[in-house]
């Protein structure tokens, strides 16, 4: 058996989801909340269109605002790479070698060097240059 891809359900899911340009991250948080959905059940050709299409538009969106954001501030970056990967402020501490300087950091009250750009880049496997303001 195979599963086709039927046009009028495809529309009726696209009705109910609305799906559009993301623009603010609360209509990020819904098209993540939808994908999120879809993405742990069993998708008809329909839902898995809609997953797509989702997916594509999250991440124009998350690499336009993210974009900016790194470009203007090492600390925010910083703060989301630590979130992102489910590291401490101890394993900051671990690599930089004083829990007063990743306080700083992290309050926006020192910024990163050069140095401590590097030895941050090598720990999240990133660039170093997302941690060294413009």
């Amino acid at each position: 058996m195979t599963i086709t891809f039927n046009p009028e359900r495809y529309k009726k899911l696209l009705t109910v989801y609305l799906p559009k340009l993301i623009k603010t991250e609360a209509e990020n948080e819904q098209a993540l909340a939808i994908v999120e959905d879809l993405m742990h059940r069993e998708r008809t050709p329909e839902e898995n269109e809609l997953y797509q299409l989702l997916i594509t538009l999250i991440e124009k969106f998350e690499q336009e605002y993210y974009q900016i954001n790194q470009q203007n501030d090492p600390q925010s970056m910083l703060l989301f790479l630590l979130e992102q990967s489910n590291q401490s402020k101890a394993d900051l501490q671990t690599v930089l070698g004083s829990e007063i300087l990743v306080d700083d950091i992290l309050n926006g009250n020192q910024n990163i060097t050069s140095e401590l750009a590097q030895k941050l880049g090598e720990f999240f496997h990133v660039e170093a240059s997302l941690f060294v303001n413009p």
